[in-house]
This record gives structure tokens, C-alpha cells and sequence, in this order.
């Protein structure tokens, strides 16, 4: 009951509260799962829960994906977007393809270097948060192609649990001119391709290792992840336009400390 539906059910409401913010979800789910003894079949569930996120967000911008979508043929503007979303998902394709065995066999397994990430992550996030940018971009629509794939490359340092995949697009978007609210959104939109071929190609070179037990502790955290993440979609723009970054990363030191205490501590 506790390994099956009580530590999914956790995990999955981690997952959802913490995707979307800048202090890293896969981070937090791996030193929760190292210290509460949760240990999924190939580090599959840490992965694939991800879309419940994925699908948070759907539900909270669908009528401006469809907007997007459906002004495409006449929109050079949506086009422009749509071609901006799919090229800054490129380097995690080839990035996570190429490094999925390393990063879920030495990575995932590292939980000193995830807590060291998180402090590290932290430190970096005040630092931006506190510099006096002068944002280009307060749309998320108007930021250019070119930078929209710097982002997705910087993305690709999310692929080391604890930097965050959130934290590091928002820090780059912040850095390549967007205002604080813009990155907070491309973020959001970049999160869909990324996190759903994340989940698909996860899922077909796992499925066919995964128990009973395991599908039913995915479907659990999946739904979890889900009803917790679209609140903080819902309220996250609004929170980091008024008041920045600098909440989160203090989270992040607070708790990759903590971590590393009790780490050195023998837990």
C-alpha cells in the first residue's frame, strides 16, 4: 500500500507543484525518493509523470494554443511562434536521446550532486533576479527565433537533476531579454513538446521492463502531478510579475542544504 499507492501519490504532488517553478521537479522527486525509500523500475515514473504536468498546462492555455493554431495560415506572428517553440526543442531531442543512459544511470543515482545543483541553482536564480535587465520582450510571442533556441539549448543543462528545466529556460529568457512574465510563459509553452517527448520516448524504451505495480505507481503520480500543477499554473505568472524569482531560489539553497545535511549525516 505504502510503496504502491501512498509514495506515488507524495511524489506526484511534488511533481505538480514543483515543474513549473524554477527549483527543479526532477531534483526534488529523486532526494524525496532517497529519503522516504522510493526506488521506481528504471527511474521510468520520475519521467513519465511529467506529462500529467504537461497536460496541466494544455488545460490552463488551451484556448491560446488554439488561438495560435488557428491564426496560423493567416498569422505570420503564430507562425513565427510555432517555429520558435519547435526549434528551442530541438537540443533536448538530441541531447536526451543521445545521454538517456547516462543520465538516469550515473545522474539520477548522484543525490550529493543534486543537492549541490539545487544550492548552485539557487545562488544563480538570486543573482539574475536581482540584476537591473531592461526586458525587450514582454510577450512571450514577440521573442525572436534565434534566442527562442539559445533558450532550448540552455534548456539542455536541465538534463543534470537539480538545475531545473524551468529554472534554466526562465534564466536564460531573462538573460536574452525577456521580461519576467514572458519567460515564465515560454517556459510554460516550451515545457509541452519537451516533457511529451520526454514521456513518449521514456515510455517505449521502458514499457516493456515495467511491472504491474509500476504502471499502476505512474498512473497515480501521473494524476497527482496533474490536479497539483494546474494551481501553480494558474497563479505562477501573476506571483513572479509582481514579486521575481528570488522566493525560489532561497527554496532551492534551503533545501539542497538540508539535503546535503542529512546526506553527510548517513540518511
Amino acid at each position: 500500500m505504502m510503496e504502491t499507492v501512498i509514495l506515488p501519490l507524495v511524489l506526484g504532488i511534488i511533481e505538480g507543484l514543483t515543474e513549473f517553478l524554477p527549483v527543479s521537479s526532477t531534483g526534488h522527486l529523486l532526494l524525496a525518493g532517497h529519503f522516504l525509500g522510493f526506488e521506481s523500475e528504471g527511474r521510468t515514473f520520475e519521467v513519465v509523470i511529467q506529462l500529467g504536468a504537461v497536460l496541466a498546462v494544455l488545460s490552463v492555455y488551451a484556448a491560446k494554443i488554439w488561438q495560435v493554431f488557428s491564426t496560423a495560415p493567416s498569422s505570420a506572428e503564430s507562425r513565427r511562434f510555432i517555429l520558435a517553440v519547435l526549434l528551442a526543442f530541438l537540443p533536448a531531442v538530441f541531447v536526451g536521446v543521445l545521454a538517456r543512459d547516462f543520465i538516469k544511470g550515473v545522474l539520477f543515482e548522484s543525490p550529493r550532486l543534486i543537492a549541490s545543483m539545487l544550492i548552485l541553482g539557487g545562488i544563480v536564480l538570486l543573482f539574475v533576479d536581482r540584476l537591473a535587465l531592461k526586458p525587450r520582450f514582454d510577450r512571450v510571442e514577440d521573442i525572436p527565433v534565434w534566442r527562442a533556441v539559445m533558450i532550448g539549448c540552455i534548456q539542455c543543462l536541465a538534463m543534470v537533476p537539480g538545475v531545473s528545466r524551468s529554472g534554466a529556460t526562465i534564466v536564460g529568457a531573462l538573460a536574452l531579454g525577456a521580461s519576467k512574465r514572458a519567460a515564465a510563459e515560454f517556459s510554460f509553452f516550451l515545457a509541452m513538446p519537451t516533457m511529451a517527448g520526454a514521456f513518449a520516448y521514456d515510455l517505449y524504451k521502458s514499457w516493456d521492463s515495467l511491472s504491474t505495480d509500476a504502471v499502476t505507481q505512474i498512473g497515480i503520480g501521473f494524476v497527482a502531478a496533474f490536479i497539483s500543477a494546474v494551481f501553480v499554473v494558474k497563479g505562477l505568472l501573476g506571483y513572479v510579475s509582481r514579486h521575481g524569482y528570488a522566493l525560489f531560489g532561497w527554496w532551492r539553497i534551503i533545501v539542497g542544504t538540508a539535503a546535503l545535511a542529512a546526506l553527510w549525516a548517513g540518511f
